[in-house]
């Protein structure tokens, strides 16, 4: 049993219970505990046979309990007495951006609404519009709502990808047969999104590789094996294709099956121009292989500079190439802090102590706690009172830990109208202001932009984060006007958060170079929740280095002593 799959169970709980109109704060428990554990790396096995179910924040006894069981028979019996009080298909309907659980009841009650599918055909039929709150615009908006659950099931996040594709690559490397063994793909290029995962390997024995591959545990089905490449499909429905190729071609297919299909194109294009031809063999002269075993022999020989994978996307960079004018990418061993982190004392699961020795461990200089603010009630908002409490914990913390700046700030909420949840006498007062939206996804373009650039116009905010609000698989990014919110953060020196996780990863490629391009500074944050959430800020580095992002770019790249707002 997958941490994934008992973090799939709680969540489940809580949404039966909130169709059910049960307790908030025990529908909260379930969902901060499935949180929680999906984001522990470590197998929550191991958790069970030590004991140590409790040193996972926000379990108690009653969930303890309930872990075990789900570990030692692979489900749990409260949840399937819960699942007899409800239809199976309100809990798929609940998977729809904007639909909650009194929603999904009244569909239900006043329609018979049971599935996704006749939530679909009602919708079109316009029967839904006309129920207490549902207008024509809502009925609208749940129509796209189930096209977003439709493209999400083709695709999985960065980080689902990253994992599955380096289970593989762990069980496939320890074979002797196995010379060289790569991700390609838009996996190997950090896209956001991916569809299914490429692996390329080099073995002057690829028919043991196939049989190793198609055989291992995950495999839940082989939908094709051939001698040089086959693809299976995962216990997680994730579909995975290995290549195998001679070494002498290896870097000329793990160029081409990286892609992107642009970026190729324009190589071919470039290799014709030298009376040359270009495949996944190698670089040709006729019948003689000029290059083909490394990507850099490979670039080399086209007169390029090498490309990093996260550029090829005919972008610029075959011209930047040419001219030698590629940017340093910056990497995750230039972050020295984390400017956008939550504790126990808003919605996080860790408390601040914990999430600054995870911060030493990473080698940072400074963290900054920066909690939700009072007007988000359901996030666990401070009010000012809670805000003094606070600080003087970590002015405490400030005194016991050494080698690292412990910054006391405020994740705080731009209200509908572009106002801040506290005045200014209050921010003046913290080191780290970040403005966020939280609600009110559903205004205008016009009304959106104007909210953030108010915001961005009070001296004492120092960054806006997640701009568009995009939560990948759930809600679509709102409309705002980016360049006119550029312009404003440029007069202003209001930073814009790469938010690092990884249903997130707002700003997005695109955003953070029309950011650099506008002279605009972007900090790459984690958004933590718990200690493991610091972990996710390799996301946010791929999301830059995309973005043509380098070091200097990057406000958290600066040492404490240069970091001023």
């Amino acid at each position: 049993m997958k941490n994934q799959d008992i973090a799939d169970i709680f969540r489940e709980i809580a949404q039966i219970l909130e169709i059910k109109g049960d307790n908030r704060f025990r529908i909260r428990a379930y969902e901060r505990a499935a949180q929680n554990i999906e984001s522990i790396p470590e197998d929550i096995g191991v958790f069970v046979r030590e004991d140590r179910l409790k040193s996972i924040p926000g379990i108690g006894k009653d969930l303890e309990e309930k872990i075990k069981e789900i570990v030692a028979t692979d489900k749990l019996k409260y949840l399937e007495e819960l699942k007899k009080d409800i239809p199976k298909g309100l809990l798929d309907i609940l998977t729809i951006p904007g639909i909650g659980p009194k929603t999904a009841k009244l569909l239900y009650e006043k329609l018979g609404i049971r599935d996704i599918v006749m939530l679909e055909r009602m919708a079109h039929s316009g029967k839904i519009k006309g129920l207490p709150g549902i207008k024509e615009k809502t009925e609208e908006n749940i129509l796209r709502g189930i096209e977003l659950v439709k493209r999400g099931h083709d695709r999985m996040d960065l980080k689902t990808a990253i994992d599955a594709a380096g289970l593989f690559i762990a069980q496939l490397e320890k074979l002797k047969e196995v010379k060289k063994i790569s991700p390609a793909g838009s996996l190997r290029r950090m896209k956001d999104t991916v569809r299914d995962i490429d692996i390329l390997v080099s073995s002057k024995n690829p028919e043991k590789v196939m049989d190793k591959f198609t055989t291992l545990a995950s495999v839940k089905d082989v939908l094709a094996k051939g001698p040089t490449k086959s693809s299976i499909v995962t216990d997680d429905n994730i579909q995975v294709d290995v290549r195998v190729v001679k070494d002498s071609s290896y870097g000329a297919a793990l160029m081409y099956f990286t892609g992107s299909k642009a970026h190729n194109i324009r190589l071919r294009q470039l290799a014709i121009k030298k009376g040359l031809k270009l495949n996944e063999y190698g670089l040709f002269k006729g019948k003689k292989q000029m290059a083909g075993k490394t990507e850099l022999q490979m670039y080399k020989s086209l007169g390029l500079e090498y490309i990093p994978p996260e550029l090829r996307e005919d972008r610029g960079e075959v011209e930047a190439s040419i001219k030698k004018k590629l940017p340093k990418l910056v990497e995750l061993c230039d972050i020295k802090g984390d400017l956008h982190v939550h504790s126990r004392w808003s919605d996080g699961g860790s408390s601040i102590e914990e999430m600054v020795l995870k911060a030493k461990e990473l080698g940072y200089e400074y963290i900054a706690i920066t909690d939700h603010s009072q007007g988000l009630k359901i996030a666990g908002g401070l009010n000012k009172d809670e805000l003094k409490l606070k600080r003087k914990e970590i002015e405490k913390l400030s005194k016991k830990h050494k080698g690292i700046k412990i910054l006391f700030g405020a994740e705080v909420d731009i209200d509908s109208e572009g106002r801040l949840d506290y005045p200014d006498d209050i921010l003046k007062e913290m080191d780290v202001v970040i403005g966020a939206i939280h609600l009110g996804f559903k205004q205008s373009k016009e009304k959106l932009t104007k909210r953030i650039i108010k915001a961005c116009q009070n001296k004492y905010v120092h960054m806006i984060a997640h701009l568009t609000g995009r939560l990948w698989g759930a809600r679509e990014p709102y409309e705002v006007d980016l360049e006119e919110i550029l312009k404003v953060c440029r007069d202003t020196d209001t930073a814009l958060e790469i938010n690092s996780f990884p249903q997130r990863l707002d700003l997005n490629d695109i955003s953070s170079r029309m950011a650099k391009d506008f002279g605009v500074k972007v900090a790459i944050n984690t958004d933590a929740h718990i200690v493991e959430h610091l972990d996710t800020m390799k996301y946010g580095v791929s999301v830059a280095s995309r973005g043509w992002l380098e070091k200097k770019d990057i406000l958290n790249t600066l040492p404490f002593s240069k970091l001023h707002f």
